[in-house]
């Protein structure tokens, strides 16, 4: 393990607007390069699972919305199994409020906090039949006064389900956004409205994709890949102490 060249860098320091085409283009060029590299060792391993769900089911936003609260704290390949398996019997609001609490847990399991998840989805289903007829509401105001949908949950929805601009940004876009110094912020939160006002509205959607991913593969928290990075030169490497 080998020490960064650069010392501990202060928050804030890089000035320079980034450049987000080419940022962009090579993040876009290195998940091409992986997903082939995968493919040809039968590695069948994609984009994040949300994605996956949502392109499974068309797009369908209560499909969409399910497994964004269902990804929350959970491991890709963990939320698109069950994901998959409470859809199979929940496939609409009025199917999953049909089940007992106890069921819904049940095909939720193992997601990270399943029970409260079960419970959140009930309160869900029973909000949208009451409100909305049955259906998901494509505004962010009514998605973030459901039980258990924060901006992250809301942001997925909008984009996965309904092709609406958003920004969603989960530990790797706020890890990675304040790494590279594009942003300057405390909470995932602070980093969204900071790349709503930097980030090119083109590019706001994709974005999620590609920062989880690479924060996955190469930008780990601890001692990321430094050495095997595409973005380096637009990367001021602020907080990191060691690198590989």
């Amino acid at each position: 393990m080998a020490a960064a060249k650069n010392p501990r860098r202060r928050a804030g320091e890089n000035k320079r607007a980034p450049q987000w085409d080419l940022i962009l283009a090579a993040l876009e060029s290195w998940r091409r390069d992986l997903q082939k590299e995968r493919a040809a060792a039968g590695n069948t391993a994609g984009d994040p699972s949300v994605s996956t769900v949502a392109e499974h089911y068309r797009r369908d936003p209560w499909a969409v919305l399910v497994s964004t609260i269902l990804s929350l704290r959970t491991k890709d390949e963990v939320t698109l199994v069950c994901s998959k398996r409470l859809l199979e019997q929940a496939g609409s609001p009025a199917a999953l409020l049909a089940l007992p609490e106890a069921e819904v847990a049940r095909l939720a399991y193992p997601a990270g906090f399943y029970r409260t998840k079960a419970a959140s989805l009930r309160k869900i289903a029973a909000i949208l039949l009451k409100e909305y007829g049955g259906a998901v509401p494509a505004d962010m105001d009514a998605l973030l006064a459901l039980p258990g949908v924060g901006r992250k949950t809301a942001n997925l929805v909008l984009i996965e389900a309904f092709d609406l601009p958003g920004i969603c940004v989960d530990v790797h876009v706020h890890r990675i956004s304040n790494r590279s110094g594009w942003v300057s912020s405390k909470t995932p939160e602070e980093t969204e409205m900071a790349l709503r006002e930097k980030l090119p509205k083109k590019y706001w959607k994709g974005i999620n994709a590609l920062l989880v991913l690479y924060g996955q593969n190469l930008c780990r928290p601890v001692s990321p890949f430094c050495s095997r990075c595409v973005i380096k030169k637009h990367c001021a490497r602020i907080g990191v102490e060691t690198s590989r």
